[in-house]
């Protein structure tokens, strides 16, 4: 291809529309959905890996995606030959142990979600039930599957590098590592699920019906059925019906009841709580991450930048550009399976950007946002609620009076619990619960990287990311005990107020209960989402709660 001529599908975007809008040999008449003649169909006892497995299955890696068999070299090296299926090679993972480099698992709240291994985060115990232990009831959150990009973004964004290809008028030209661009062309949609991402919610379904079954039992004996909780947006809609899929299986019509709470703007709702909170959609209060990414990015990726930009003449290549192409691969593996964006990069270089993802969610989500917390309360509010089986008392947050007094869309008395939201309201519940294990470490600095924190947003934050919070009943402590596990690691919880460092991370109910009620009581909505303060960029403050600076 010439210097002074760029063909018009270079940077262009490739869309397949499926399924046609009106078929020509569409007749469902034809094509009945049951014909009857289903043969016997007895049913049998309901799994319950949980109790009665003497270990807990892991869910490790992604076996419908690609990653590169190679990485990409930095100047001074010739690259690193490197096992495909994800375990590309050793590197020294927390507290010193040897683990394999996953390319999927650096890419923050990009990434897959997988097993955290035993200890992960600090507590030496299963996910399985402890000895004298019995489960009598699951609070279960998930995150929605992999999906498109988003079409709002602040920094990078592969929409915005695709059409900054294609409007290019002078011409450039690709050559070695990225010589395929060339001949690429943009694929990705925008904010549903893709193929993967349903796949996700599926297998979800399918693990917790295989773990947790067993509580169906519950429902059959006060002859009722599970509520299940998701909201308007088409890839939590998607989420949860593929979820129900999984965990039902077909036809699930009958065996559950899907409530869709709205997402849009002045609609209280506890799984999308920015959209009743003013401070929480203000830019310069909320989302502090990207100051923290634009920082690092300049760091990590200074000889990135260096080296592809000796690749593409006629192309001014800036970081965020390099650091798009990083998304970029994380975008196009979860979408159509391989991206050759992958192979750019070194194993170095993938730990920052994975480290970016872990600045932009603490500062932007979770412990070092200013409004975290509040954002997270609501739901803290509506989980007392079940856990007390007590209708909430005062809306003064993003609950929904509507839906949460009535004991038909919000029972009380269930067995099984379980809500879809985003990754972002996830970090917000961690905060609000007082999970301050993720947060020993203090503010996480963009001047390099913190070998050893406990915030990682691939490990708390991925797609399909899931809470379980279980409810036991133990011969070996007294009362009952409720434990909180996020993607397979049991979370400590001694930063919850009253909590002890019990050896399985379990906490007596009524204390947590005590405690989550004094974190309600110290959040103030009118303040914190409609106060009129500030907060000055960058490392001037900072908050490691979750909280706004405090009224005068």
């Amino acid at each position: 291809m010439g210097a002074q001529a760029v063909p018009p599908y270079v940077g262009s975007s490739e869309v397949h529309n499926f399924p046609p809008a009106e078929p020509t040999n569409r007749f469902p008449e034809l094509f009945p959905s049951n014909v009857g003649y289903a043969g016997p169909t007895p049913t049998g006892a309901e799994p319950a890996v949980v109790a009665t497995a003497p270990s807990w299955p892991m869910h490790t890696g992604a076996p419908h995606l690609v990653v590169p068999g190679r990485l990409g070299k930095a100047s001074h090296d010739h690259g690193d030959e490197v096992e495909n299926k994800g375990d590309l090679k050793k590197s020294k993972g927390k507290g010193g142990k040897n683990r394999k480099f996953n390319m999927l698992e650096k890419w923050g709240n990009l990434s897959p979600w997988y097993s955290i291994e035993r200890g992960g985060f600090g507590v030496d115990s299963s996910p399985g039930t402890p000895d004298t232990c019995r489960i009598t009831g699951l609070h279960f959150v998930h995150r929605h599957g992999a999906r498109y990009p988003t079409e709002w973004t602040r920094y990078g964004g592969p929409a915005n590098l695709a059409s900054k290809l294609h409007s290019t008028t002078k011409g450039w030209t690709g050559s070695g590592q990225l010589d395929f661009l060339n001949d690429w062309t943009y694929k990705l949609g925008a904010e549903r699920l893709t193929p993967f991402g349903r796949q996700q919610l599926f297998d979800l379904g399918v693990t917790m019906r295989m773990k947790y079954g067993f509580l169906l039992q519950n429902f059959t004996d006060s002859n009722t059925i599970p509520v299940f909780r998701t909201e308007s947006q088409d890839r939590m809609l998607a989420s949860a019906m593929n979820f129900a899929l999984g965990f039902f299986g077909w036809p699930y019509d009958g065996q559950y009841q899907q409530s869709i709470t709205i997402e849009a703007d002045g609609f209280n709702n506890t799984l999308s709580p920015y959209k009743t909170c003013p401070n929480a959609g203000d830019n310069d209060k909320a989302d502090r991450g990207i100051w923290y990414v634009r920082r690092w990015a300049d760091i990590y990726l200074k000889d990135a930048r260096e080296r592809l930009a000796d690749e593409i003449k006629g192309f001014d290549l800036t970081v965020e550009d390099v650091y798009t192409m990083q998304q970029m691969c994380s975008y196009e593996t979860v979408a159509i399976g391989y991206s050759k964006f992958c192979e750019l990069f070194t194993e170095e270089e993938w730990e920052g950007f994975n480290y970016a993802l872990d600045l932009h969610f603490w500062y932007g989500s979770a412990f070092g946002s200013p409004v975290a917390r509040v954002q997270g309360i609501g739901w803290i509010q509506e989980l007392v609620a079940r856990l007390t089986h007590t209708p909430i008392a005062v809306h003064n947050s993003s609950t929904n009076s509507t839906l949460d007094d009535n004991s038909v869309t919000f029972p009380l008395d269930q067995s099984l619990y379980v809500d879809a939201t985003h990754e972002v309201v996830v970090l917000n519940i961690i905060t609000a619960l007082n999970l301050t294990g993720f947060a020993e470490q203090g503010p996480l600095p963009y001047t390099h990287i913190m070998k050893d924190r406990a915030f990682r947003s691939s490990e708390i934050a991925p797609f399909a990311t899931n809470i379980q919070l279980q409810l036991l009943e133990c011969t070996s402590v007294p009362g009952p005990q409720i434990r909180i596990i996020i993607n397979d690691g049991v979370a400590p919880l001694t930063g919850i107020n009253g909590c002890p460092e019990q050896q399985d991370g379990m906490c007596p109910l009524e204390t947590f209960i005590e405690a989550m009620r004094e974190n309600i009581k110290n959040t103030d909505w009118n303040w914190d989402c409609h106060g009129d303060w500030t907060v000055p960029e960058g490392t001037q403050w900072n908050t490691t709660t979750g909280d706004p600076p405090k009224r005068n």
